[in-house]
């Protein structure tokens, strides 16, 4: 990737730390903060490949983050000059490159079947595993999918993990696409800012959070008024597993996928969205946060940290863990001013009455605000046989009140006998499309003999409480 000139475009400010602290994954301070008018610049290396980040001149003090990009045609820009995501519409030389070169990048033998096809076995079907000698050949799942608009043309992304049968931790990849129904893969790490393929690796630390695994959980993208780069800066929300065994209640323990090993919430920033360099949280680990102390309901685990941006100076994070006193997964979440630094407010969903789809509990919940300000939270979740649907629930304000929408879940497991996601149905990733008449509900779908697939349904009308698994486009 092409070194990015030291100018008042993007500031990063990268506190010393020890060599100990320094070895390995790179890691830079949670001190970060908006100087345009000192600047430095600082090489990092993620993967073995290096970029360059403008940063200003050192200081201690935490100060609030200003990470910035090109904004798109219709910019959400605030006067005062804070960070400001711009989710829906994006353009940048990084977001925007043209896929002239799609051919060049190595995609699977895609099944005949996927991507639309009329097929009941394989509806909805939109990306499957990779080849028998990939990265991503015997899992994916996670996935985090974006929509970028410009004048003239539309791109996708969509991150997701994945790992192979040679005994490999799960990785971040990226996988690009014109429409969001066909994507093209990579085989290998990538090299350039067009490349698709693996984008981030478990750290290499023996302290950190994020050694046994990372699953992506959302990606954020942050504008000024005042300065603009030629490139975006994307924030990566994920989640670290260590090699910490977690004690879970029999209920969950019964229904399959759970996590075993302690996870926490981490965050990594790019310029691309492919390369990356871990965020240090205030968390030793290098986590943003730690599990709640015995007897919290989050402390076994934290998972799946979602980020929906409000206002300026008010982001919150959804994740989810195990409340002990119940058994059963629930959803809370913790707000923040600067996108690092967290406080928990607490547990806003457990698990449903008797008998019903989520019964055993919620997670992975995906939050979106509504052009009223309002809130969706689309779930999985889980009933007391270990079946999982994905269901959704609704928040005037996104923080109390959080209301089950309609009598059942919005998507079920296929109930064809063959059905790629005939098992189970989860991790949801919602996209708004032109003017609300239309939401995608991208999912992580189990099959046969535990394969997993990634899959896409469709609304019916504005509201997201109904949806049908994609069958190809309208003529």
């Amino acid at each position: 990737m092409e070194a990015v000139a030291a100018s008042p475009s993007i500031s990063v400010l990268v506190s010393p730390l020890p060599p100990t602290y320094r070895r390995g994954a790179s890691r830079i301070s949670t001190a970060l903060y908006l100087n345009p008018s000192r600047f430095s610049s600082f090489t990092t290396s993620t993967n073995n490949l290096s970029f360059r980040l403008p940063l200003p001149f050192f200081t201690r003090s935490h100060q609030t983050i200003g990470f910035l990009s090109r904004c798109s045609t219709k910019p959400d820009i605030h006067s005062d000059n804070s960070m400001v995501p711009n989710e829906s519409e994006f353009s940048s030389s990084s977001a925007m490159q043209t896929v002239s070169n799609a051919q060049q990048l190595q995609s699977p033998n895609t099944p005949s079947l996927a991507a639309g096809s009329s097929s009941a076995a394989f509806r909805g079907l939109v990306f499957h595993l990779g080849p028998a000698d990939g990265w991503d050949s015997r899992e994916i799942g996670s996935p985090v999918v974006k929509r970028f608009l410009s004048d003239d043309e539309e791109r996708w992304y969509m991150w997701y993990h994945g790992s192979s049968g040679n005994g490999e931790a799960d990785s971040i990849g990226l996988a690009v696409s014109g429409n969001g129904v066909h994507w093209e893969r990579g085989s290998e790490h990538v090299q350039s800012s067009v490349d698709a393929g693996i984008v981030f690796r478990c750290g290499q630390d023996w302290w950190a959070f994020d050694t046994n695994s990372v699953r992506p959980s959302d990606v954020l993208i942050m504008s000024s008024n005042k300065v603009r780069a030629a490139t975006a800066v994307y924030w990566l929300y994920y989640t670290g597993f260590t090699s910490e065994k977690v004690s879970l209640p029999r209920v969950a323990n019964d229904c399959s996928s759970d996590p075993a090993l302690l996870s926490l919430p981490g965050l990594a920033i790019s310029q691309d969205g492919r390369h990356w360099a871990r965020i240090e949280g205030e968390h030793h680990s290098g986590a943003l946060f730690d599990v709640g102390a015995g007897g919290n309901w989050d402390s076994h685990f934290i998972a799946a940290p979602r980020v929906v941006f409000h206002r300026t100076g008010d982001l919150r994070m959804y994740y989810h863990s195990l409340d002990a006193s119940t058994g059963c997964f629930s959803i809370g979440m913790a707000r923040s001013r600067d996108g690092i630094r967290w406080i928990k407010l607490g547990k806003i969903l457990g698990g449903g009455s008797a008998g019903s789809f989520d019964e055993a509990g919620v997670l992975n919940g995906h939050v979106m605000m509504k052009k009223d300000g309002s809130y969706w939270m689309a779930y999985e979740g889980v009933a007391t046989t270990g079946e999982r649907c994905i269901g959704v629930a609704e928040s005037d304000d996104g923080i109390k009140d959080w209301r089950r929408c309609g009598e059942g879940p919005v998507l079920v497991p296929s109930s064809e006998q063959l059905g790629w996601d005939n098992k189970a149905v989860g991790s949801p990733c919602l996209v708004r499309m032109d003017g609300n008449d239309e939401w995608r509900l991208y999912y992580r779908g189990i099959g046969e003999e535990g394969r997993s697939g990634i899959g896409l349904a469709v609304s019916e009308g504005r509201q997201i409480q109904s949806f049908q698994r994609w069958t190809g486009f309208s003529m």
